[in-house]
């Protein structure tokens, strides 16, 4: 089988092209962004090992697997971040809050990142406000150590430690970010959700009980004039 022969298979079974492309390429052990050169490599031929490897990997996928956790990585904010099934696929709405937090121009800001998971949100702050003070924390001490080693495989000195949201943060800050749990038991849509981390998704019956947590703590740890900045879920913005 060569490499067009595989996108051919894949798109036979209804994969994506572009999810596709991506595990031929993390399977030949080329960059996946590199789709250039699978145009131009269509008679590449696979080996026995990577034809296993491509087929199981669909299989994944065709299991409603991420793609994150099948290739082991997810671009999030212009950051690679590794994944794992430890932690939640950082998704592009999830960057709209980085761009909210940028945007109000505060000045070496003392932040905090609740639910760092993968790191995702502090590391894309870090990565964007070197000056910033960010801390990061997760009750998930496996999360905790996917987002330590984002964090020193590209060299952003973000304070992380273990904690279940505020119990064991100290001091106050000028901006605290989150994207907690907020998908209500018993939603049609979890099921499409299995392969990621329960409890990094739900939060009680209307999907609201971390985010009730988090507002009612957070005056205690922020500063006079500071950010509480909150993702939550498309028709929660009324009541939260």
């Amino acid at each position: 089988m060569n490499t067009q022969q595989a996108l051919l298979h894949a798109r036979s079974l209804d994969i994506e092209p572009i999810d596709a492309q991506t595990l031929l390429l993390q399977v030949i052990q080329r960059s996946l962004h590199d789709r250039a050169w699978l145009l131009l490599n269509d008679t590449f031929e696979l080996s026995i090992d990577q034809q296993a490897q491509f087929q199981q990997g669909l299989a994944r996928l065709l299991d409603n697997e991420p793609l994150a956790y099948v290739t082991g990585w997810q671009a999030f904010h212009g950051l690679e971040l590794q994944v794992t099934p430890d932690v939640l696929v950082p998704r592009a709405d999830t960057e709209t809050l980085v761009d909210w937090a940028l945007a109000l121009g505060l000045p070496q800001a003392r932040v905090l990142d609740l639910g760092t998971g993968s790191g995702a949100i502090a590391l894309a702050l870090k990565h964007q406000r070197p000056d910033w003070s960010v801390h990061a924390v997760d009750q998930s001490a496996q999360a905790l150590e996917v987002a330590q080693a984002n964090a020193r495989r590209l060299q952003l000195d973000v304070l992380m430690k273990q904690s279940d949201w505020f119990s064991q943060v100290q001091g106050r800050f000028d901006l605290i970010v989150s994207n907690p749990p907020y998908i209500a038991e018993g939603d049609p849509h979890l099921p499409a959700l299995h392969s990621e981390p329960r409890q990094a998704l739900v939060s009680g019956v209307d999907g609201l009980d971390d985010i009730r947590h988090i507002i009612e703590q957070a005056p205690s740890h922020l500063n006079s004039g500071a950010w509480l900045l909150l993702e939550h879920g498309f028709d929660q913005a009324v009541v939260v």
